[in-house]
């Protein structure tokens, strides 16, 4: 490619990448609660001891709130700044795959590492979804980026290099955990196993590697369990050997769950990226130091270490992308006509299969999911395929024309453009994903200074658009092990809050639309003034309106409303005072 395509291609992935953060309600669990922890911390003051409704929450380390609240700080407390984080560290992540790549193996694979890394599916999800996993990818990137370069420069460039290792070792450590050492090490164990060579281990640079480790890494920790005694062993025996070991979270899955992650992560280029793992390890050479088996390692480790955990998620494995990207930069090209054309036959069954497919998310329609909204889904998701398939197509002329390494950028694109899609076509799922809408209609009425309860259960994206936090009522949600240490933060029963709230001057209160209508018939004195698919927030009312027949206002509050059926606020009052 020439330099001004290079440049273009840049420019319109970064114009894609960070300019659809803001187009997206912030969905739950983890984006409400990745924007809450930060937004909290901005607002307290409080940088040491993470809160989650104002409640304690050890369950990871700082560095990503840190971050997220010092973007609140400089620009504003929304969707953008909420998700910028990780789109940042995904698209650094790009860029550092395209130079280990170009410094490697030359420009080609560098550029066709980048594509296939800005365009596999997970990749470019994660990316754009507020969780801590892109972050401690790309550090742990960094790390084994480091550790490369330094075992092939001289001895003074070489520390240098280390000491980057290290320093990124650290801050994945401040990302997500201890994890990050854990994947390190078995991977230089089993690099020096498999490959028989011991020469990374003498350029570890271990004293100053771990002075700097402790001085990026250490200072939070001990500072946060100086002030919180109960952090270390939540966050160090539960966080991490017991969920590892036990099914505790509940997050246990077959063997095979991790194989169907890459499937559909790794599009478009899933099969491209296996056949390039064994033309990586006959690359190199045993007992002499190859990049590509050390990546490859990184891969098969990080791999099978989430696979024999106890907890599986989907994003755990993200970190395997950008070492599958750089080795398919090198070989992806390499394979034959015959596998290109293969490959891309699939890719387009599965791209038929999603036009084919789009408009049967209408018969999803229910209680949750209204016409208007799937039909949304449905739009974006034909036009996802369609992209996609113009992608395939257009990439098979040219890999018949034997332009693999064009048809390898046309994909990319294809890919890139499809998956940007997707995210923007779940938007339209936001009334029952999120709380926007809700708190937008709320907010109105709802005076500074008074109690707001969240009654048997917590939206966690409710806090974050209300701008303040809420009292929770018989359900701690996963903020149990604060609850222990504060117990004054909530209320253990109903009746108790029944009874406070019937004391209180003025009040709000979040809960599912069945306890609502329960609560009323109980003659508990609230009126409705929101609603969504989920949810009413309700006030308390003091004085009773001068009843209206119970025929009149029976409909606002029987049952989930009907998309077109939006009930005044009078009306909602009415059935208050009613019931």
């Amino acid at each position: 490619m020439s330099r001004r395509v290079t440049w273009l291609l840049w420019i319109v992935l970064a114009a894609v990448w960070f300019g659809t953060l803001g187009q997206r309600a912030l969905t739950r669990p983890d984006e409400g609660r990745y924007a809450e922890i930060p937004r909290e911390m901005a607002v307290s003051g409080d940088w040491l001891t993470p809160r989650l409704n104002d409640i304690k929450y050890f369950e990871k380390p700082a560095l990503q709130y840190w971050a997220t609240a010092a973007g609140f700080k400089v620009f504003a407390d929304n969707e953008w700044t909420a998700r910028l984080w990780p789109a940042l560290t995904g698209f650094f992540s790009i860029v550092l795959v395209w130079w280990t790549g170009r410094r490697l193996w030359g420009a080609q694979a560098g550029h066709l590492a980048a594509a296939i890394l800005a365009s596999s599916l997970l990749f470019v999800g994660m990316g754009h979804i507020l969780t801590l996993d892109m972050g401690l990818s790309f550090f742990l990137q960094v790390a084994w980026t480091g550790c490369l370069f330094a075992q092939q420069e001289d001895r003074l460039t070489s520390r240098r290099w280390m000491l980057l290792a290290w320093a990124g070792l650290a801050l994945a450590v401040l990302s997500k955990g201890i994890v990050a050492l854990v994947l390190t090490g078995a991977t230089l164990v089993g690099y020096t196993l498999l490959n028989r060579d011991t020469s990374p281990w003498r350029r570890l640079s271990p004293l100053a590697g771990l002075a700097l480790f402790l001085i990026v890494a250490a200072p939070w920790f001990v500072a946060v369990s100086v002030a919180n005694p109960e952090f270390p062993h939540f966050f160090f025996i539960h966080e991490h050997f017991e969920r590892f070991l036990s099914t505790v979270h509940r997050r246990d899955e077959p063997p095979w769950f991790f194989l169907a992650v890459y499937s559909l992560g790794a599009l478009p280029w899933t099969l491209l990226l296996l056949q390039a793992v064994p033309r990586a390890w006959s690359r190199g050479v045993a007992r002499t130091f190859s990049p590509e088996r050390f990546v490859l390692l990184w891969v098969l480790t990080t791999f099978a270490f989430f696979n024999v955990s106890g907890s599986k998620m989907a994003p755990y494995i993200l970190p395997i992308f950008p070492a599958l990207a750089l080795l398919g930069g090198r070989h992806v090209t390499d394979l034959s006509r015959r596998a290109w054309l293969i490959h891309l036959a699939l890719l387009a069954v599965v791209a038929l299969a999603g036009l084919v497919l789009a408009p049967r998310t209408m018969d999803l329609v229910g209680q949750e999911y209204t016409p208007a909204m799937l039909q949304g889904v449905a739009t974006w998701l034909s036009g996802a395929a369609a992209v996609f398939l113009v992608a395939i197509m257009g990439a098979a002329a040219l890999v018949w024309r034997h332009r693999q390494a064009a048809a390898a950028i046309v994909l990319a694109v294809g890919g890139c453009l499809g998956s940007s899609a997707l995210l923007l076509g779940h938007d339209h799922l936001s009334p029952y994903t999120s709380t926007r809408d809700l708190a937008a209609q709320a907010l109105p009425r709802i005076k500074p200074g008074l109690p707001f309860y969240s009654v048997l259960s917590y939206e966690q994206t409710l806090p974050f658009y209300l701008k303040r936090t809420l009292t929770l009522v018989a359900n701690q949600n996963e903020m149990d092990f604060g609850l222990e240490h504060e117990p004054q933060k909530w209320i253990p029963t109903v009746d108790e809050f029944k009874a406070r709230w019937r004391e209180d001057r003025g009040a709000y209160a979040v809960m599912k639309i069945d306890v609502f209508e329960k609560l009323l018939a109980e003659g508990l004195p609230m009126a409705e003034i929101a609603r969504n698919r989920r949810y009413v927030i309700a006030e308390k009312i003091s004085t009773p309106s001068a009843p209206r027949s119970s025929e009149g206002c029976a409909t606002a509050v029987s049952g989930a409303p009907s998309p077109s059926a939006n009930p005044s606020l009078g009306e909602r009052a009415c059935d208050g005072a009613i019931r």
